[in-house]
């Protein structure tokens, strides 16, 4: 496990978990500067993606290091979480556990999809082959980066970064990941005294997505934004600019 602290040390302590198949250097890579100029960031990389040689076990087992390390480093208490995608199963497990307290937990358009033992193998089975084949040939590199690009709105540098960590994790580490993810399920209607949650939901995922978020969580605090699944993330600064004055206000909430 890697935790990386930068930005503000005088700033309200905000943590950063990375999405699937990804490190937070790729994850956040185009709004870290903006971040730390007003958190203390506390960015991390999971086992498998920490450059360690360790393959990423299951989503509990990396949860509680996240826990051990709020414990003996911030005594049990953070300001704010942001879960990108896959990032904000940990956000959820944070929180629903409550082995550590946060004030703002915030949700990046996740899925939250969870299913049984079997549909996650088979889901597995049928989704990590393709996202570790991208990169395998120049034609499929070329034709993953058009892809991303004109979906996304992404630019070439940021369609180069996620492109690279398709190909420099093990397909065991995605596999775990992934396959873990669905079987770590959230309960109905998690409420924590003096805990906010937050959700960023893009409504391009679909209205399905947004039930999900009211049925796992009582009462969250839930902003719209007209764009794809993440797509503040990928360089554009009229997707990043309104989802980061919304993170500041999350923040800025009483709890």
């Amino acid at each position: 496990m890697q935790f990386d602290e930068m930005g503000n040390r005088e700033g309200k302590t905000l943590f950063l978990f990375p999405g699937t198949a990804c490190d937070y250097q790729t994850n956040f890579g185009t709004v870290l500067d903006k971040l730390g100029e007003k958190y203390h960031l506390v960015c991390v990389n999971y086992d498998g993606f920490d450059g360690s040689g360790k393959t990423f076990s299951s989503v509990l087992e990396v949860t509680e290091k996240i826990e051990r390390y709020i414990q003996e480093n911030y005594g049990g208490k953070i300001d704010g979480a942001i879960g990108s995608s896959l990032g904000s199963t940990f956000v959820g497990q944070l929180i629903q556990r409550q082995n550590i307290h946060m004030d703002h937990g915030i949700f990046g358009s996740p899925d939250l999809d969870q299913s049984g033992k079997f549909s996650a193998w088979l889901q597995s089975k049928l989704v990590v082959p393709l996202l570790t084949s991208f990169t395998k040939s120049d034609k499929k590199k070329q034709k993953t980066r058009e892809k991303l690009k004109n979906f996304f709105d992404m630019n070439d540098e940021t369609a180069d970064r996620f492109m690279a960590c398709f190909e420099k994790f093990s397909p065991e580490t995605i596999r775990n990941e992934y396959y873990t993810d669905l079987l770590t399920w959230l309960d109905d209607d998690i409420h924590v005294e003096h805990t906010k949650v937050h959700f960023i939901y893009a409504n391009k995922m679909g209205e399905k997505y947004l039930k999900r978020y009211k049925k796992y969580f009582r009462d969250p605090e839930i902003r719209e934004f007209d764009m794809q699944h993440e797509q503040w993330l990928f360089g554009q600064e009229k997707y990043a600019a309104p989802v980061l004055k919304a993170i500041d206000e999350f923040m800025e909430t009483p709890v």
